[in-house]
């Protein structure tokens, strides 16, 4: 029988392979694959959840800003994100955010 080979604690490699790609773009292709995965991730969490979705504008100079707060009562999560106005504009692209969307300004 051969002996049971195991790694020390902390010596795994930690591999996260889009980050690496990513580093090799120039930096406002790395901000607009950011800002899609972060709009993704939104997306379904909102479609998938039966928590409430709240929209508030929170700066209109220099610069337009939104408050998102998602929250998911089943999970005890609530999620707040920042978004520009050209991201929350992708984020409402689709119907079935839109429908669930409660925009306050």
């Amino acid at each position: 029988m051969l002996p049971l080979v195991t790694k020390p604690r902390g010596l795994y490699k930690i591999s996260n392979r889009p980050r690496s790609v990513d580093a090799t773009l120039d930096p406002v292709s790395r901000r607009e694959r950011r800002v899609e995965r972060i709009v993704e991730s939104l997306r379904a969490e909102i479609i998938e959840g039966n928590g409430g979705v709240r929209i508030r504008r929170i700066f209109e100079n220099p610069r337009e800003l939104f408050r998102l707060e998602l929250e998911l009562p089943e999970l005890g999560y609530q999620r707040t994100t920042l978004l520009d106005r050209e991201a929350l504009d992708a984020l409402l692209a689709a119907d079935d955010v839109r429908s669930r969307v409660r925009e306050t300004s």
